[in-house]
């Protein structure tokens, strides 16, 4: 082949494969076209299931990818007929495609702001858009300390410190008078932080923001501060891959990722708390909720068994849909994702914590009060 002929079919053969994605979405967003009969649920043998049929599209957080991955498959389980279709493609990205009528509903580890909820009313319709807290994960405060079998204890203030730089060594006072009976080393102390925009320095900051007073003076920020001298790393297997092979060395990250690792029991009013999923999800149910389903986080919580270090990732779907089918097949998806099963299914794939009953029902009246554009 010509080399012009093969560039000719190199291009076409880009162009379909970019038609056929763009295909599929208009496919999804013109569901009532599909041939699914978007009929509600339906009592099979051997248990309950769904006759909801057709595709979902999807995108947002990448927080997300394992469960969702999970979520996708273990829907089957109660719609056989109904496929979903998420591109882990970031936050902001999946807010963006949500808010311009591409996909059905995005994973967001961040809620939308006054602007995007305006923005969503142009393509749910005047009701908007709601949230759903779908996946809730621990962030750890893990680091390589050979010798040093119990947790760390640390209040946010010390952990603040740490983290900018004024802490420096492992038997600091401020550590050891928190650590008592506990021999410190005079170990170097290297904070690693995520290089890469990232959900996790985001709510981890957003902890800092909250709880340590002025010992944080960064604000709520995505993007770890240039001014802070400190290793970096790119993703959550990167951060967790330097601290382990660097005795002295501390970081954040998503819980599930840090086995082998120590991990500090941060200091929650009168007790220091470890992470854990039951400790977690607290945190989300002893917050208050928004009308749109989104969570003002306590981060500054006093109250007994909370751990606030936590990351919320969100679902974001619309009030009310064009037709009763992409309607179905919302409900049936959203439905299965915090149901008992569905966040077993994602802890088991991603380690998160499951939501608490509370928030599971609060979420359902939302859920199922979804309808068609009137």
């Amino acid at each position: 082949m010509e080399r012009g002929t093969l560039v000719k079919a190199l291009r076409f053969g880009r162009s379909a494969a970019l038609l056929s994605v763009a295909a599929l979405a208009l496919t999804a967003c013109s569901s009532a076209d599909n041939g699914g009969n978007g009929g509600a649920s339906s009592t099979a043998e051997g248990g309950a299931t769904s006759d909801v049929q057709g595709n979902l599209v999807g995108a947002g957080a990448s927080s997300q990818e394992a469960a969702m991955t999970a979520w996708t498959q273990g829907v089957s389980s109660v719609a056989p007929n109904l496929t979903v279709q998420y591109s882990p493609d970031g936050s902001g990205a999946g807010r963006e495609k949500f808010l311009q009528g591409a996909t059905f509903f995005a994973g967001s580890d961040a809620a939308m702001d006054e602007e995007e909820a305006e923005q969503a009313k142009q393509v749910c319709g005047d009701q908007g858009a709601f949230h759903v807290p779908a996946y809730i994960s621990p962030i750890a405060v893990a680091y390589n300390l050979p010798g040093v079998e119990e947790n760390i204890k640390m209040d946010a203030e010390t952990i603040a410190r740490v983290f900018t730089g004024e802490i420096t060594t492992w038997n600091d006072e401020a550590i050891t008078s928190q650590n008592e009976g506990v021999e410190l080393p005079d170990t170097p102390i290297t904070v690693v932080h995520r290089s890469d925009d990232s959900g996790t320095t985001e709510n981890f900051t957003a902890y800092l923001t909250e709880a340590a007073g002025d010992a944080w003076s960064y604000d709520e920020v995505e993007t770890w501060p240039a001014d802070i001298t400190a290793e970096s790393a790119q993703g959550t297997t990167g951060v967790v891959g330097l601290v382990s092979s660097n005795e002295g060395a501390i970081t954040y990250a998503d819980a599930s990722a840090v086995d082998g690792l120590g991990t500090v029991d941060v200091k929650v009013g009168e007790e220091y708390v470890a992470y854990s999923s039951e400790a977690a999800a607290a945190a989300v149910e002893k917050s208050e909720a928004n009308e749109d389903g989104s969570i003002e986080l306590d981060r500054a919580t006093t109250e007994a068994g909370v751990y606030p270090v936590v990351l919320v990732s969100y679902h974001i779907y619309c009030n009310q849909y064009q037709n009763q089918e992409t309607v179905d097949q919302v409900k049936a998806f959203a439905e299965y994702v915090i149901s008992e099963d569905g966040q077993s299914t994602a802890e088991g794939a991603a380690g998160n914590a499951p939501i608490s009953a509370a928030t599971r029902d609060a979420a359902m009246e939302r859920i199922e009060a979804i309808s068609v554009q009137g």
